[in-house]
């Protein structure tokens, strides 16, 4: 693949999976916008990480649930490095994947439901309106959401996240069904367990092996793992695929 000349905005891009898809991206030739929340010196990390694999990176501070940083998050770098061509929605709101901590439904307030769908829906939908417009002026693009093979397989029913995560796939579809005669494209990558992360560390060795005994291909998703169905999914060797769902869990999940 060959991203040379495009300009590519990653969500959560400071650390673990999001970290991956940034520097994978650079690695073919992109220009990446790093987005973060907080962590400055890892951000610019992947900035460094990003331009010694052959690519460039700026890193831009925004938090994604406010529409406002949003805004002014993509007006920055379509001043610094030009219009994006490549949307990347993988920042979500802090998660900690407890099988055994985890609340269950009747401790599950409605509040703990609306902080997901924020973070999850409520993120994407301020990313993409804030960088639509220039999508549409070029009447091309791709848009890759990040979701979770729960949606298909609640191994561990984690009822606000795998909830939040279910309502993105069907933003991205409904999404992907407007913009498709618009030249645009909206399609997903469904990860399993990515370990490690700051995510998964909660995760105890245990339940890990027990999912690795039950995967076919006998392991955990690392980070990398996830990045090339994203870069396959954005570029043009995916292009009259629209509205999919890409489960990346070795297997797990089989459609």
């Amino acid at each position: 693949m060959n991203f040379s000349g495009k300009v590519v905005l990653v969500t959560g891009a400071s650390r673990g999976i999001g970290a991956a898809i940034a520097r994978a991206f650079a690695g073919e030739g992109a220009t990446v916008v790093v987005n973060y929340l907080a962590n400055e010196q890892a951000a610019g990390e992947v900035v460094a990480a990003c331009q010694a694999a052959g690519g460039d990176a700026w890193a831009v501070q925004a938090d994604v649930t406010s529409r406002e940083a949003v805004e002014r998050m993509v007006a920055q770098a379509q001043e610094e490095v030009g219009a994006i061509d490549i949307l990347v929605n993988n920042a979500f709101r802090p998660y900690s994947f407890d099988p055994e901590r985890r609340k269950l439904f009747g401790e599950v307030s409605w509040a703990d439901y609306q902080a997901q769908f924020d973070g999850s829906v409520g993120a994407a939908y301020n990313v993409c309106q804030a960088v639509l417009p220039q999508l549409r002026r070029r009447a091309q693009g791709s848009i890759v959401n990040i979701v979770s093979d729960l949606v298909e397989r609640p191994l561990v029913p984690y009822h606000d996240y795998t909830t939040a995560k279910s309502a993105l796939v069907g933003f991205s579809r409904n999404l992907a069904s407007e913009l498709g005669p618009l030249g645009v494209r909206v399609n997903c990558v469904a990860p399993g367990l990515v370990y490690p992360t700051q995510a998964s560390g909660a995760t105890r060795a245990q339940f890990r092996e027990s999912i690795i005994a039950t995967t076919p291909l006998r392991r955990l998703a690392r980070p990398e793992d996830v990045a090339g169905p994203v870069l396959f999914l954005a570029s043009e060797w995916s292009g009259f695929m629209t509205g999919q769902v890409l489960f990346v869990d070795g297997g797990l999940v089989m459609r």
